[in-house]
């Protein structure tokens, strides 16, 4: 379906956009119809009532959590530079002890850094020590913020 037989259809249904249409302001009709593409309704209160909501996403395979062998501690890691990669981040992890998984958390559509990852050590001592010492580190120019994460998903033993 045409951008221009959606944004009609909208404006059959949605007062503002059919005010836009009897204007015909190439802007405002050309904003609506994007509206109306994208979001599958233009967002109007009128529309949100009778139940127009856009289909939920599902997630890929790679954005599932596994979940951390139960004794073993994950470690948020905050304030990454973008262009720290996950072996860099094992590494630098590494110095302290045993790491069993390193990962740096990426934009889903250009596969980018959000700069913060997670880190999962095995041995508790290990991983308090790693906090304690990487906590305000500076690491390829940035001052890396870290701690135990709040929210695991802990796999019985």
């Amino acid at each position: 379906m045409s951008t221009l037989m959606m944004a009609a259809e909208c404006a059959a249904k949605c007062p503002p956009h059919a005010i836009a249409a009897l204007v015909g302001t190439l802007a405002v009709g050309f904003i609506a119809g994007r509206l109306s593409v994208r979001k599958g309704h233009c967002g109007c209160k009128k529309q949100q009532a009778a139940g127009a909501k856009p289909a939920r996403r599902e997630p890929r395979a790679s954005e599932t959590r596994a979940p951390i062998p139960a004794g073993s501690v994950e470690i948020y890691v905050g304030n990454l530079s973008y262009d720290l990669t996950e072996d860099q981040l094992r590494k630098e992890f590494e110095a302290f002890g045993t790491v069993a998984s390193a990962r740096v958390v990426t934009n889903r559509y250009n596969d980018k850094s959000k700069g913060f990852g997670f880190v999962v050590m095995p041995n508790r001592p290990e991983a308090e020590k790693a906090i304690e010492a990487m906590n305000d580190k500076d690491v390829l120019g940035r001052k890396m913020r870290v701690n135990e994460a709040k929210n695991t998903v802990v796999q019985d033993a």
